[in-house]
Protein backbone atom coordinates (compact mmCIF):
# COMPACT_ATOMS: atom_id res chain seq x y z
CA UNK A 1 0.00 0.00 0.00
CA UNK A 2 1.39 3.75 -1.11
CA UNK A 3 0.52 7.63 -0.61
CA UNK A 4 -1.39 6.86 -3.95
CA UNK A 5 -3.81 4.13 -2.29
CA UNK A 6 -4.89 7.40 0.01
CA UNK A 7 -5.30 10.02 -2.93
CA UNK A 8 -7.04 7.90 -5.37
CA UNK A 9 -10.74 8.07 -3.91
CA UNK A 10 -12.35 10.88 -2.97
CA UNK A 11 -14.37 8.57 -0.23
CA UNK A 12 -12.65 6.74 2.35
CA UNK A 13 -13.87 2.77 2.05
CA UNK A 14 -15.78 3.21 5.38
CA UNK A 15 -17.73 6.02 3.80
CA UNK A 16 -19.78 3.52 1.15
CA UNK A 17 -21.24 1.60 4.07
CA UNK A 18 -24.52 2.80 5.04
CA UNK A 19 -25.15 3.76 9.05
CA UNK A 20 -27.88 3.87 11.47
CA UNK A 21 -29.65 7.56 10.72
CA UNK A 22 -27.18 7.98 7.61
CA UNK A 23 -30.10 10.24 5.86
CA UNK A 24 -28.95 13.45 8.63
CA UNK A 25 -25.81 11.83 10.11
CA UNK A 26 -22.76 11.84 8.03
CA UNK A 27 -20.41 10.16 10.65
CA UNK A 28 -19.42 9.60 14.35
CA UNK A 29 -15.72 10.28 15.09
CA UNK A 30 -14.07 9.84 18.49
CA UNK A 31 -10.94 10.86 19.10
CA UNK A 32 -8.43 10.27 21.83
CA UNK A 33 -5.58 12.20 23.10
CA UNK A 34 -2.57 11.25 24.73
CA UNK A 35 0.96 12.05 25.27
CA UNK A 36 4.24 10.04 26.46
CA UNK A 37 5.69 10.38 30.07
CA UNK A 38 9.82 10.87 28.28
CA UNK A 39 9.01 13.61 26.45
CA UNK A 40 7.99 17.31 26.53
CA UNK A 41 4.28 18.59 24.84
CA UNK A 42 4.80 18.67 20.90
CA UNK A 43 5.19 22.46 21.31
CA UNK A 44 7.90 22.41 23.61
CA UNK A 45 9.98 19.32 21.53
CA UNK A 46 13.42 19.51 20.47
CA UNK A 47 13.48 18.31 16.64
CA UNK A 48 14.98 14.59 18.25
CA UNK A 49 12.23 14.06 20.93
CA UNK A 50 9.53 14.38 17.86
CA UNK A 51 11.61 12.55 15.90
CA UNK A 52 11.86 9.71 19.03
CA UNK A 53 8.38 10.23 20.10
CA UNK A 54 7.35 8.90 15.96
CA UNK A 55 9.62 5.71 16.45
CA UNK A 56 8.28 5.11 19.74
CA UNK A 57 4.83 5.19 18.34
CA UNK A 58 5.85 3.01 15.18
CA UNK A 59 7.68 0.88 17.14
CA UNK A 60 4.39 -0.02 19.21
CA UNK A 61 2.38 -0.33 16.25
CA UNK A 62 4.61 -3.12 14.77
CA UNK A 63 4.34 -5.11 18.56
CA UNK A 64 0.32 -4.86 17.94
CA UNK A 65 -0.24 -4.66 14.36
CA UNK A 66 -0.76 -8.58 13.59
CA UNK A 67 -3.37 -8.64 16.03
CA UNK A 68 -6.15 -6.96 14.24
CA UNK A 69 -6.45 -6.30 10.48
CA UNK A 70 -6.80 -2.47 10.45
CA UNK A 71 -3.71 -1.97 12.34
CA UNK A 72 -1.62 -5.02 10.06
CA UNK A 73 -3.14 -2.60 7.07
CA UNK A 74 -1.94 0.52 8.09
CA UNK A 75 0.43 2.67 6.98
CA UNK A 76 2.87 5.16 8.77
CA UNK A 77 2.81 8.26 7.08
CA UNK A 78 5.01 11.59 8.02
CA UNK A 79 4.25 14.70 6.87
CA UNK A 80 7.97 16.14 5.81
CA UNK A 81 7.29 13.56 2.95
CA UNK A 82 4.09 15.04 2.35
CA UNK A 83 3.22 18.21 -0.22
CA UNK A 84 1.26 20.83 0.60
CA UNK A 85 -1.47 20.11 -1.83
CA UNK A 86 -1.30 15.87 -0.65
CA UNK A 87 -1.56 17.22 3.20
CA UNK A 88 -4.38 19.23 2.01
CA UNK A 89 -6.16 16.39 0.30
CA UNK A 90 -6.06 14.35 3.97
CA UNK A 91 -7.16 17.29 5.41
CA UNK A 92 -10.42 17.43 3.37
CA UNK A 93 -10.84 13.56 3.49
CA UNK A 94 -10.55 13.97 7.35
CA UNK A 95 -7.52 11.52 7.77
CA UNK A 96 -5.54 14.38 9.48
CA UNK A 97 -6.07 18.14 11.05
CA UNK A 98 -5.09 21.26 10.17
CA UNK A 99 -2.88 21.26 12.65
CA UNK A 100 -1.19 18.50 11.75
CA UNK A 101 -0.62 19.83 8.38
CA UNK A 102 0.16 22.98 8.43
CA UNK A 103 2.15 23.30 11.80
CA UNK A 104 3.80 19.47 12.77
CA UNK A 105 7.35 19.71 12.28
CA UNK A 106 7.77 16.58 12.78
CA UNK A 107 4.02 14.56 12.05
CA UNK A 108 2.98 11.64 11.14
CA UNK A 109 -0.45 9.74 10.61
CA UNK A 110 -0.94 6.02 11.35
CA UNK A 111 -3.94 5.09 8.43
CA UNK A 112 -5.87 2.20 8.26
CA UNK A 113 -6.51 0.98 4.60
CA UNK A 114 -10.19 1.54 4.31
CA UNK A 115 -9.32 4.67 6.46
CA UNK A 116 -11.46 4.02 9.36
CA UNK A 117 -8.56 4.84 11.62
CA UNK A 118 -6.17 7.68 11.74
CA UNK A 119 -3.31 8.10 14.70
CA UNK A 120 -1.65 11.28 14.01
CA UNK A 121 1.35 11.91 16.02
CA UNK A 122 3.02 15.27 16.81
CA UNK A 123 -0.16 17.02 16.34
CA UNK A 124 -1.44 19.44 19.50
CA UNK A 125 -0.21 15.76 21.57
CA UNK A 126 1.73 13.24 20.98
CA UNK A 127 -0.43 10.62 20.06
CA UNK A 128 -4.16 11.45 18.71
CA UNK A 129 -6.30 8.31 18.27
CA UNK A 130 -9.22 8.84 15.27
CA UNK A 131 -11.70 6.61 14.67
CA UNK A 132 -14.75 7.37 12.11
CA UNK A 133 -17.45 5.58 11.20
CA UNK A 134 -20.79 6.16 8.88
CA UNK A 135 -23.64 7.65 10.22
CA UNK A 136 -24.93 7.80 14.64
CA UNK A 137 -22.14 5.27 15.70
CA UNK A 138 -20.57 6.38 18.76
CA UNK A 139 -20.36 3.90 20.71
CA UNK A 140 -19.00 1.53 18.03
CA UNK A 141 -16.39 4.14 17.64
CA UNK A 142 -15.76 4.70 20.69
CA UNK A 143 -14.78 1.07 21.22
CA UNK A 144 -12.44 0.69 18.54
CA UNK A 145 -10.34 3.65 19.84
CA UNK A 146 -10.36 2.54 23.30
CA UNK A 147 -8.90 -1.28 21.98
CA UNK A 148 -6.18 0.55 19.93
CA UNK A 149 -5.43 3.10 22.95
CA UNK A 150 -5.30 -0.09 25.04
CA UNK A 151 -2.46 -1.91 22.93
CA UNK A 152 -0.43 0.92 22.67
CA UNK A 153 -0.71 1.68 27.04
CA UNK A 154 0.71 -1.89 26.62
CA UNK A 155 4.44 -0.79 24.94
CA UNK A 156 4.25 2.97 25.88
CA UNK A 157 3.97 4.85 29.09
CA UNK A 158 1.07 7.57 29.19
CA UNK A 159 1.46 10.76 30.96
CA UNK A 160 -1.29 10.60 33.88
CA UNK A 161 -2.07 11.80 36.83
CA UNK A 162 -4.31 10.09 39.76
CA UNK A 163 -6.67 13.06 40.18
CA UNK A 164 -6.51 14.72 36.84
CA UNK A 165 -6.08 11.86 34.51
CA UNK A 166 -4.69 11.99 30.96
CA UNK A 167 -2.87 14.82 30.71
CA UNK A 168 -2.88 17.25 27.46
CA UNK A 169 -1.01 20.02 25.81
CA UNK A 170 -4.91 21.84 25.96
CA UNK A 171 -6.43 22.01 29.41
CA UNK A 172 -9.76 21.40 28.33
CA UNK A 173 -9.06 18.04 26.76
CA UNK A 174 -7.22 16.83 30.16
CA UNK A 175 -8.70 13.98 31.99
CA UNK A 176 -10.34 11.37 29.97
CA UNK A 177 -8.72 12.89 27.18
CA UNK A 178 -11.96 12.15 24.43
CA UNK A 179 -13.60 13.85 22.00
CA UNK A 180 -16.41 12.58 20.63
CA UNK A 181 -18.35 14.49 17.18
CA UNK A 182 -20.92 14.16 14.97
CA UNK A 183 -21.23 15.26 11.80
CA UNK A 184 -24.62 16.51 10.78
CA UNK A 185 -26.73 17.31 7.40
CA UNK A 186 -29.39 19.77 8.64
CA UNK A 187 -30.61 21.69 5.74
CA UNK A 188 -34.40 21.94 6.55
CA UNK A 189 -34.00 23.47 10.13
CA UNK A 190 -31.26 26.08 7.99
CA UNK A 191 -34.07 27.07 5.51
CA UNK A 192 -37.14 26.78 8.04
CA UNK A 193 -34.50 29.31 9.99
CA UNK A 194 -34.71 27.20 13.44
CA UNK A 195 -31.02 26.45 13.79
CA UNK A 196 -30.42 30.71 15.12
CA UNK A 197 -32.29 28.73 18.20
CA UNK A 198 -31.00 25.64 18.11
CA UNK A 199 -27.97 25.99 17.92
CA UNK A 200 -27.05 28.36 21.12
CA UNK A 201 -29.24 25.88 23.35
CA UNK A 202 -27.11 22.97 22.71
CA UNK A 203 -23.49 25.23 23.47
CA UNK A 204 -25.16 25.93 26.92
CA UNK A 205 -25.61 22.17 27.40
CA UNK A 206 -21.83 21.97 27.11
CA UNK A 207 -21.07 20.62 23.72
CA UNK A 208 -19.89 22.59 20.70
CA UNK A 209 -20.68 23.39 17.43
CA UNK A 210 -18.40 23.68 14.47
CA UNK A 211 -17.87 23.65 10.43
CA UNK A 212 -17.05 21.20 8.28
CA UNK A 213 -13.15 21.16 9.21
CA UNK A 214 -13.82 22.07 13.13
CA UNK A 215 -12.63 24.42 15.22
CA UNK A 216 -12.69 28.12 13.47
CA UNK A 217 -14.23 26.41 10.07
CA UNK A 218 -17.45 27.41 7.80
CA UNK A 219 -20.38 25.14 8.31
CA UNK A 220 -20.64 24.80 4.21
CA UNK A 221 -23.66 23.04 2.52
CA UNK A 222 -25.45 22.80 6.01
CA UNK A 223 -22.84 20.63 7.69
CA UNK A 224 -22.38 20.87 11.17
CA UNK A 225 -19.47 19.29 14.08
CA UNK A 226 -21.40 18.34 16.93
CA UNK A 227 -18.69 17.57 20.10
CA UNK A 228 -18.23 17.07 24.02
CA UNK A 229 -16.42 20.45 25.14
CA UNK A 230 -15.20 18.99 28.61
CA UNK A 231 -13.22 15.65 29.26
CA UNK A 232 -12.49 16.22 33.06
CA UNK A 233 -14.85 15.17 35.48
CA UNK A 234 -16.87 12.89 33.28
CA UNK A 235 -16.36 9.40 32.20
CA UNK A 236 -16.54 8.19 28.74
CA UNK A 237 -19.60 6.76 28.84
CA UNK A 238 -21.07 10.06 30.43
CA UNK A 239 -19.53 11.89 27.79
CA UNK A 240 -20.69 9.59 24.92
CA UNK A 241 -24.26 9.62 26.51
CA UNK A 242 -24.68 12.95 26.48
CA UNK A 243 -23.41 14.09 22.84
CA UNK A 244 -25.56 11.23 21.62
CA UNK A 245 -28.81 12.26 23.77
CA UNK A 246 -28.44 15.61 21.97
CA UNK A 247 -27.56 14.53 18.61
CA UNK A 248 -30.58 12.43 18.53
CA UNK A 249 -32.70 15.51 19.63
CA UNK A 250 -31.27 17.12 16.11
CA UNK A 251 -32.01 14.50 13.98
CA UNK A 252 -36.13 14.55 15.46
CA UNK A 253 -36.18 18.60 14.48
CA UNK A 254 -34.77 17.98 11.50
CA UNK A 255 -37.11 15.27 10.48
CA UNK A 256 -39.99 17.41 11.44
CA UNK A 257 -38.60 20.66 9.64
CA UNK A 258 -38.59 18.18 6.83
CA UNK A 259 -41.58 16.61 7.30
CA UNK A 260 -42.84 19.99 7.39
CA UNK A 261 -41.33 21.39 4.47
CA UNK A 262 -42.78 18.99 2.60
CA UNK A 263 -46.60 19.31 3.62
CA UNK A 264 -46.77 22.69 3.80
CA UNK A 265 -43.90 24.17 0.84
CA UNK A 266 -43.65 20.98 -0.80
CA UNK A 267 -43.82 23.07 -4.28
CA UNK A 268 -41.13 25.25 -3.22
CA UNK A 269 -39.33 22.58 -1.85
CA UNK A 270 -39.26 20.70 -5.12
CA UNK A 271 -38.18 23.31 -7.39
CA UNK A 272 -35.23 24.16 -4.80
CA UNK A 273 -33.96 20.51 -4.75
CA UNK A 274 -34.23 20.49 -8.70
CA UNK A 275 -33.42 24.15 -9.67
CA UNK A 276 -30.06 23.10 -7.59
CA UNK A 277 -29.71 20.05 -9.72
CA UNK A 278 -30.22 21.93 -12.63
CA UNK A 279 -27.38 24.27 -11.78
CA UNK A 280 -24.77 21.42 -10.67
CA UNK A 281 -25.61 19.67 -14.11
CA UNK A 282 -25.05 22.68 -16.85
CA UNK A 283 -23.30 24.76 -15.19
CA UNK A 284 -19.80 25.83 -16.02
CA UNK A 285 -18.33 27.67 -13.84
CA UNK A 286 -19.43 27.46 -9.99
CA UNK A 287 -17.51 27.78 -7.02
CA UNK A 288 -16.76 25.69 -3.52
CA UNK A 289 -18.89 28.01 -1.60
CA UNK A 290 -22.04 27.78 -3.98
CA UNK A 291 -21.14 24.31 -4.71
CA UNK A 292 -21.56 22.72 -1.41
CA UNK A 293 -24.85 24.40 -1.02
CA UNK A 294 -26.15 23.52 -4.31
CA UNK A 295 -24.99 19.56 -3.27
CA UNK A 296 -26.74 19.82 -0.12
CA UNK A 297 -29.97 20.68 -1.56
CA UNK A 298 -29.51 18.05 -3.67
CA UNK A 299 -28.60 15.77 -0.71
CA UNK A 300 -31.95 16.51 0.92
CA UNK A 301 -34.10 15.97 -2.87
CA UNK A 302 -32.31 12.20 -2.38
CA UNK A 303 -32.73 11.72 1.35
CA UNK A 304 -36.85 12.56 0.87
CA UNK A 305 -37.44 10.97 -2.48
CA UNK A 306 -37.82 14.29 -4.04
CA UNK A 307 -35.07 13.38 -6.34
CA UNK A 308 -34.58 9.92 -8.13
CA UNK A 309 -31.86 8.22 -9.46
CA UNK A 310 -29.15 9.70 -7.58
CA UNK A 311 -27.47 7.98 -4.66
CA UNK A 312 -26.20 9.36 -0.94
CA UNK A 313 -23.03 8.55 -2.00
CA UNK A 314 -22.45 10.09 -5.21
CA UNK A 315 -23.46 13.25 -3.33
CA UNK A 316 -20.74 12.83 -0.35
CA UNK A 317 -18.04 11.63 -2.81
CA UNK A 318 -18.68 15.43 -5.08
CA UNK A 319 -18.26 17.07 -1.27
CA UNK A 320 -15.10 15.94 -1.00
CA UNK A 321 -14.06 16.09 -4.98
CA UNK A 322 -14.86 19.22 -5.61
CA UNK A 323 -12.64 20.87 -2.48
CA UNK A 324 -9.65 22.71 -3.44
CA UNK A 325 -6.92 20.63 -2.62
CA UNK A 326 -8.98 17.25 -4.13
CA UNK A 327 -9.69 19.21 -7.31
CA UNK A 328 -5.82 19.88 -8.16
CA UNK A 329 -4.61 16.43 -7.18
CA UNK A 330 -7.15 15.41 -9.78
CA UNK A 331 -6.13 17.83 -12.04
CA UNK A 332 -2.64 16.93 -11.81
CA UNK A 333 -1.69 20.05 -11.23
CA UNK A 334 -1.92 23.74 -9.42
CA UNK A 335 -4.49 25.69 -10.12
CA UNK A 336 -5.99 29.28 -9.55
CA UNK A 337 -9.50 30.15 -7.99
CA UNK A 338 -11.10 30.42 -11.50
CA UNK A 339 -9.51 27.25 -13.24
CA UNK A 340 -10.60 25.71 -10.03
CA UNK A 341 -13.92 26.58 -10.62
CA UNK A 342 -14.24 25.63 -14.05
CA UNK A 343 -12.74 22.80 -13.32
CA UNK A 344 -14.91 21.99 -10.60
CA UNK A 345 -18.04 22.54 -12.68
CA UNK A 346 -17.03 19.43 -15.09
CA UNK A 347 -16.08 17.11 -12.59
CA UNK A 348 -19.97 17.61 -11.41
CA UNK A 349 -21.65 17.27 -14.83
CA UNK A 350 -19.24 14.29 -15.27
CA UNK A 351 -19.98 12.20 -13.00
CA UNK A 352 -24.05 12.96 -12.36
CA UNK A 353 -23.97 12.12 -16.19
CA UNK A 354 -22.02 8.82 -15.11
CA UNK A 355 -24.83 8.40 -12.53
CA UNK A 356 -27.56 9.18 -14.92
CA UNK A 357 -26.35 6.46 -17.62
CA UNK A 358 -25.68 3.65 -15.12
CA UNK A 359 -29.66 4.62 -13.36
CA UNK A 360 -31.01 4.38 -17.33
CA UNK A 361 -28.63 0.95 -18.18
Amino acid sequence: MSLEHFMQNAISEWMRVKGPESHIVFSSRVRIARNLTAYPFPMLSTSSQAEAVVREVEEAWKKERDSHPLLKDAELIRMRDLTDLEKRVLVEKHLISPMLAEESRHGAVLLSKDESVSIMINEEDHIRIQCLFPGLQLERAWEMANRIDDWFEKHLSYAFDDQCGYLTSCPTNVGTGIRASVMVHLPALAMTQQLDRLLPAITQVGLAVRGIYGEGSEALGQLYQVSNQVTLGQSEDEILDKLQGVVRQMIQHEELARQRLLETSSIQLEDRVHRSYGVLAHSRIIDSKEAMQRLSDVRLGVDTGLIRGVSANVMNELMVMTQPGFLQQYAGMRLDAEQRDVRRSKLIRERLSMEKDQDES
